[in-house]
Formats: C-alpha cells, structure tokens, sequence
C-alpha cells in the first residue's frame, strides 16, 4: 500500500492558546454559511504565515516518519485552504524531500487559464524532485469557477480536454500546433519536460461522480475517493470495475485510493476532542453554500440526482447546515454550533471519523481496508488542531498505526500502482470482473 498524509492547511487559531479568536472565526463561518466567501478582512497575514510554514514542516517531517507520499490539493477563496496555489508548496517539498512522492490531488485545469504553463510547472517540479512527481487533476468545486472566472457550464469539457492537452503538450515533440474545442495554442514547444516518461503516474480524486469514475476507468487512472461515506464509495469502485472490464482490464486495488480523516492520540478522551475538531465551521460540509458549490450546469443531472439522495456528511458539500441569513443572535448561533459537533458520533458510527488511542483505530482501519481494499491510503487531519498536537499524531500513527496498517495490507493483498501498472492485467473478453470491494464487509460488526 502506498500511504500518504494529507491536511487541507485550513486557517485557524488554536481553540486552546486563543479561543477567543477561534471562536470569532468560526462564528463569521457560521454566519456566512460557507467558508467559500468569507471576507477576506478576516485573514491576518501574520497568522497565515505561521500556519504554512508549519504545514510545509509537517509534511517535510512526515517523509523522516516514513510515510510513502505528501499529499497537496488547492482550493480558492477560502479559509479552509491556505494552499491556494498548491504549484509554490509542492516546488517547496520537492526541494526539501528526497524520497517522498509528492502527489498533488489535484490541479483545477478548468478554471487555469493557460493549461500549457501548468504543464510546464508541473514538469519542473517533477525535475526538482528527481521524478517523484504525482499529479492528479480536479474539476475544481462549483465555487472554483466564480473565484476564477470559469463558465461552469463548460467545466467538463475543459477538464478532459484540458488533461489531454497537458499530456500531449509532455509526450509529443514539438514545435506543434494545437486547435482544440477549448484550447488553442499557436506554439506548442515545451523545453522543461518531465524526468518521468512518458509522463509522472496521474491520480484522480472524486466525491461520488459517476462521471469522472467511468472517464478514469477508461483512462486507467487511479481513482481517489475523498473521505466518502463507504456505501457510495463501494457503488463507485464497482461502476469502475464494470467501466474498466468493457476496457479490457480486471481492475485492482492499485486502481483505487481512500482519504480518511484519522487522530491518534495516547489518550482516547483527547483524541476524541481533536477529532470533534474536524468539524469546525461545518466541515467540508460547510465548504461552499449549495448555489456557489454547484452552480447551474457544472454537474451532470445524473451526478446531481445521486448527490441529492445522499445524506449529509461531515465529508459531503454543497447542503446547508443552516437556513440563516447571517443575523443570528449569539443564542441563536451557538444553537447552530451544537448542531453541527453533535453530528460527530454519526461521523464516528459510520467510520467518517476515526480518533482515539491505535488500539482504537488500528481495527477501524482494518474495516475500512477490508470494505474498500484501496492500494492508495491518505490520513487526513484538519480543524483547529494545535501544532504539537498534528506532530504528535504524525508520530504516532508512524510508529503505532501505520505498521500494522502495512500487515493489513499485504495479508489483503492491496498492492499500490507502483507495484502493479493500473489497468495491466487483461480480462478475457466475455469474461465478469471480479469485485475490488467488499460490500459484504460493511455488514459485518467490528
């Protein structure tokens, strides 16, 4: 398995050192009914630069604990992510890491506006590093597309034309000409290619679309499921399966990966308390109010639908947590913040959160594992969470967790896709695939 570490580098104050602060923030959140919008009046400069820099020590630290990948994502507007140019952090780690890859999950190609200057960074970067580049391409949320201008309408169209061009513009000699739907390049000659060939392994990460499951199946990239409720995330790794038998190919553990919000702690009543953290400001559930996260035309009515019967989730954006209107009495919006921590033992009965001590967390993992059988596995730590306290947890799920969680895997046998090429072992044309998840497992008691 290929295990990796992952925060959305989310702006916060320390609810511990200056709760009085932490808790304003969180109330503007609240008030605002996204964190998408906020405004920015609220960001100090200072503070930001204190929390990147501590963001960019873990994930360099977190190589020295031997985690296989340092997972980056970008997301705008936003307190939930300070990364907002993923491109600055991951040239950064490229540098300061030797071993690590550093996959980045990914790249909104729909809303850059020159898709050639992303291949070319995204090409330095994997020469910095010395090959250990993992790039991963997103459609970017709704609201991506209003910070950066995009017409929602076209996202798809510029998501997958966009990826071909950037994997073009890496693989075919130039100088050449590029007359696309979308894209139109007079002069497409890049000198800084890739280390990596014929182009770095590309990983994409979803939230329950079909859409973008089936396009990966047919492009054999690995699909990433982001901290999805495990029922849905099994119906999507069969529609890959069943999309990549009419490819040709068994699919395999190496063709699916899983983020999973994860605290450890020595002590079970502390862990609980950071994980309850995850849930500040409504959690990704919060990210962006339902007209900005999915403005007209950027899914399929189909992803729609199935987003619609869908429960809300810590994990699930796009449904308000709230029908206020951002005049709200103190009463009234401590009110609304007791709703949103009291959905933490949902979180926790479904395996949406996992915190505790590792003889707490090691069997819930081992559920998870057993369900979803991914080859790629993300720890995901986020909220409020003071910097002793993320190092802590980095240190023990390295010496305490994730061993045990390697024993799982080869006993399950979940190779990762650098074991095994996704999308390499045929399957005899009339020939059913077999199953990568267990869905029967989720029956089963811990």
């Amino acid at each position: 398995m290929h295990i990796m570490w992952f925060t959305e580098r989310q702006y916060h104050y320390d609810p511990e050192t200056e709760p009085e602060r932490s808790t304003l923030l969180e109330s503007q959140i609240l008030r605002n009914r996204s964190f998408f919008g906020l405004p920015n009046s609220n960001f100090d400069p200072v503070q930001g630069s204190k929390l990147l820099n501590e963001y960019l020590d873990e994930k360099i630290y977190s190589e020295d604990l031997g985690f296989d990948g340092l997972m980056l994502n970008e997301h705008h507007g936003t307190p939930f992510c300070l990364g907002s140019v993923m491109d600055v952090e991951a040239a950064v780690l490229a540098k300061a890491t030797k071993r690590a890859k550093i996959v980045l999950l990914g790249n909104p190609v729909p809303t850059v506006a020159n898709a050639l200057r992303l291949a070319e960074e995204l090409a330095m970067i994997d020469l910095i590093s010395k090959g250990r580049l993992v790039p991963g391409w997103v459609r970017g949320a709704g609201s991506e597309q209003l910070a950066n201008n995009a017409n929602p309408a076209y996202n798809r169209e510029y998501f997958e034309e966009g990826v071909d061009f950037i994997i073009k513009a890496w693989t075919t000699p130039g100088p050449f000409r590029y007359e696309g739907k979308h894209f139109h390049f007079r002069f497409v000659n890049p000198w800084v290619l890739p280390i990596q060939k014929p182009h770095p392994p590309i990983w994409i990460p979803g939230l329950i679309s079909p859409d973008t499951v089936v396009w990966c199946a047919k492009k054999r990239f690995p699909y990433i499921a982001l901290a999805t409720k495990l029922e849905p995330t099994v119906e999507m790794w069969n529609i890959y399966t069943a999309a990549a038998a009419r490819e040709g190919y068994q699919a395999g553990p190496e063709n699916f990966g899983y983020l999973q919000p994860v605290f450890v702690s020595d002590n079970q009543q502390r862990a609980e308390e950071l994980g309850k953290r995850f849930l500040y400001g409504g959690a990704f559930a919060h990210f962006a109010r339902p007209e900005w996260m999915f403005p007209p035309g950027y899914n399929s009515k189909e992803a729609t639908r199935r987003l619609a019967r869908l429960p809300l989730a810590a994990n699930l954006p796009g449904k308000p947590i709230h029908e206020g209107g951002g005049n709200e009495t103190d009463a009234e919006l401590e009110e609304i913040r007791r709703g949103v921590y009291a959905r933490y033992e949902e979180s926790k009965r479904e395996l949406q959160m996992i915190a505790g001590t590792p003889d707490y967390v090691i069997p819930r993992l081992r559920k998870v594992l057993e369900v979803l059988r991914p080859g790629i596995f993300s720890f995901w730590l986020d909220g409020p969470v003071g910097y002793k306290d993320r190092v802590k947890c980095l240190e023990m799920l390295s010496k305490d967790v994730i061993p045990a969680m390697r024993e799982i895997g080869k006993e399950l046998g979940l190779v990762d896709p650098f074991q095994r090429a996704p999308g390499s072992v045929p399957l005899a044309a009339g020939h059913q695939p077999d199953s990568v998840a267990h869905a029967e497992a989720l029956a089963s008691q811990l």
